[in-house]
């Protein structure tokens, strides 16, 4: 028998995160592992009225290509690439596939080449979602190897998805719309603010946040979510942090990243393990040497690191920070190849200070915005 949460969810995205409507051009994306999700969501979006293409794609074709392709056809952007990121009115991106690890051995370098290449099509991505004129939305699909990642069996695994996205609830997107009300609470109060200052285990972190604008992530671009976040302004980034979890880039993991800033750059960038592939994409391009993000995750429900950024960066007491391209809504001026979250635990010895006040201790807010997440 099915499981029947994939048919909640997919009511879920279809009805709460994206907001189709009768017309929308809808793409859904995704391995060919996740089809259950895919007919599920396609059927929804087809009673909706939407317009809906797939895109199916076979997993290994991308190690395939980056093992052979030749530097011309690293540098092509394919047409279809193109009128994916221009034309679609939404777009569900469903993660999890068969082998976590399979670019594990690609060359950085080759991977630093073609994020530089793709640019502009991120930009450009970015652009849509910022304006309006685009509906995007990311999520996973439980399957054997994400659920290795995390050290569960596939029924645990697939346990902590479906809890997390609260879909045992009798009315989920009620309660994804309670979230979104007091999330917005912190947004309001954090919108106020000129300047933070993070500090925690070999963290000193200092940075202006004025003019940005804080975003509410209510399940509206990842699902299952549960984090505010900014940019900082470009050139203000001072001091030094250190990431608690492990940096996960294409299923290549980064150890115990310290990166240190001076006038919003990267001056200085140390890794036990991976420091290759962190300072090739680091020189990815101009701005893949600032910060694109600064966030705090609110998801109290999540507590386990699972080494996947979806859920991972959404855990309650822990902030992180993005490398890379900054998202248009916040106001940020930043554009990358890449855009790169690392987490830090903030859950003991840990404060946030804005505008000198302390409103963050420990892992939880010292102002009180009635959050229960």
């Amino acid at each position: 028998m099915a499981d029947l949460r994939i048919k909640k969810l997919a009511e879920l995205l279809v009805n709460y995160s994206l907001r189709i409507k009768k017309g929308d051009y809808l793409l859904i994306e995704g391995s060919d592992i996740t089809q259950p999700l895919v007919k599920e969501v396609y059927r929804e979006a087809i009673k909706k009225g939407a317009n809906v293409d797939t895109n199916i794609f076979i997993e290994d074709l991308l190690k395939i290509f980056f093992d052979n392709a030749s530097e011309d056809q690293l540098k092509f952007v394919n047409p279809y690439t193109k009128f994916s990121s221009e034309r679609y009115d939404a777009i569900l991106t469903l993660w999890g596939g068969y082998n976590e690890k399979a670019l594990s051995n690609v060359d950085p370098n080759k991977m630093k080449m073609r994020s530089g290449v793709m640019k502009d099509v991120y930009v450009k991505f970015g652009e849509r979602i910022a304006n309006g004129d685009l509906k995007w939305c990311g999520t996973q699909f439980p399957t054997h190897a994400s659920a290795q990642e995390g050290s569960m069996s596939l029924e645990e695994y697939e346990d902590f998805v479906y809890d997390s996205m609260l879909l045992n609830e009798e009315s989920p997107i009620d309660q994804w719309k309670r979230i979104s009300k007091e999330q917005e609470r912190i947004c309001e109060f954090l919108n106020t603010k000129k300047t933070l200052h993070i500090k925690s285990k070999d963290t000193d972190l200092r940075m202006n946040i004025e003019g940005r604008k804080w975003i509410n992530c209510d399940g509206k671009e990842n699902f299952p979510d549960g984090e505010v976040f900014t940019t900082p302004v470009e050139d203000s980034v001072e001091g030094h942090i250190r990431f608690s979890f492990p940096a996960i880039y294409n299923g290549k993991e980064v150890e115990d990243v310290r990166l240190e800033f001076k006038e919003g750059k990267v001056v200085d960038a140390t890794a036990v393990k991976g420091e290759d592939l962190l300072l090739a994409l680091i020189d990815t391009d101009e701005g893949s040497k600032r910060l694109g993000e600064i966030a705090i995750g609110t998801n109290y429900g999540i507590q386990k690191f699972t080494k996947n950024i979806l859920f991972d960066e959404k855990i309650g007491g822990t902030i992180h920070a993005a490398l890379g391209d900054g998202p248009k809504e916040t106001g940020s001026k930043n554009e990358s190849g890449i855009h790169w979250d690392m987490i830090c635990d903030m859950k003991t010895d840990s404060e946030i200070y804005a505008d000198g006040e302390l409103i963050y201790k420990d892992g939880k807010f010292t102002v009180d915005f009635d959050l229960n997440i």
